[in-house]
């Protein structure tokens, strides 16, 4: 007979997820959570009975405790930014579990330079659509530059308003200086998801857009990365630092991790929407993978309509009405 667990003192089934007993119908026969774990979750990919995000949550949201179990069962997990109803939907449907409706906005949507002058007016109708549109990815809202850094207090009356629109959660960036503003929070009740490493907000003191974390700026991240996991952080994006960095803060955190530019060692992966799609003109940054080429096709779409109404092809007859 296998072991009680030790969480509830009873028999284990097919549906227990603790994280400190991974005891599955899979694994009949197993007498220990040691040898269960040099069978399972990450050495050997993810067993279907343990997957939350995809294909485990499909009637509610996701939240962020689904994002806690995704990372004790070794499951990895996509994030992508949205900013309107329509690719909201879309990602929706194909199963995106976390919406990040990110101050990215400011150069992919609003016009700006980068990130720094977008306010908080300015995003949340774009939270509200975002969160409007779908039903089951976590909707985190950036706090974006000048809303969180004066104090707590401000920090907790910018995260409500997100909230109050439609986001399940806020991110915010930065370490140890804002500890006391997560801290109150996650103690009012609004979720945070930290971001360390290359923080877009700070641009203009990092000194331009470049890695982060080297040498011993590495341990000075880990302890930041330490500093809001203690104070309630539920995930943690690390981007661009070096690969072995963010494979070691994962390891040293028990909150998922979110890699941007940071390797393949994280727990998930973020990109801006409209550099993955190919959106975007210009190279991009090195870490960037292009699966399509959505400036090319819309291009060709808008030029070819413009052509048909120049010279009479469009409308034609089946277009109008009588």
């Amino acid at each position: 007979m296998p072991p009680l667990c030790p969480r509830t003192a009873t028999l284990p089934r097919r549906d227990v997820r603790h994280s400190d007993f991974l005891q599955h119908e899979w694994h009949a026969g197993v007498q220990s959570r040691d040898i269960c774990l040099e069978t399972c979750p990450r050495r050997t990919g993810v067993s279907d009975d343990l997957k939350t995000l995809y294909g485990g949550v499909t009637s509610r949201r996701v939240t962020t405790r689904d994002l806690q179990l995704a990372k004790e069962h070794g499951e990895r997990w996509a994030m992508l930014t949205s900013y309107d109803m329509l690719t909201a939907q879309l990602f929706d449907e194909i199963g995106i579990p976390v919406l990040l409706v990110g101050d990215s906005a400011g150069n992919n949507v609003l016009g700006y330079e980068n990130t720094v002058p977008v306010t908080v007016d300015d995003l949340l109708p774009l939270v509200r659509a975002v969160a409007r549109s779908t039903t089951r990815p976590l909707v985190v809202a950036d706090l974006p530059f000048g809303s969180y850094q004066e104090s707590p207090a401000q920090a907790l009356r910018n995260g409500v308003r997100f909230l109050q629109v439609g986001a399940q959660a806020v991110k915010l960036e930065g370490g140890r200086r804002g500890r006391l503003q997560v801290e109150l929070l996650v103690e009012s009740g609004v979720p945070v998801m930290g971001h360390l490493g290359l923080t877009p907000q700070s641009v203009n003191t990092l000194g331009g857009y470049r890695v982060q974390g080297r040498g011993e700026a590495g341990d000075e991240l880990i302890a930041d990365a330490l500093a809001l996991q203690e104070a309630g952080a539920f995930s943690l994006v690390l981007e661009v630092v070096p690969a072995d960095l963010a494979e070691r803060v994962t390891k040293e955190l028990t909150i998922p991790t979110i890699g941007i530019g940071a390797g393949a060692g994280t727990d998930a992966q973020v990109l801006v929407w409209t550099d993955m799609a190919g959106l975007t003109p210009g190279p991009g940054p090195k870490f960037l993978k292009r699966y399509a080429d959505l400036r090319g096709v819309l291009g060709a779409a808008a030029k070819e309509y413009a052509e048909d109404v120049r010279t009479g092809r469009y409308p034609a007859d089946e277009h109008g009405y009588t």
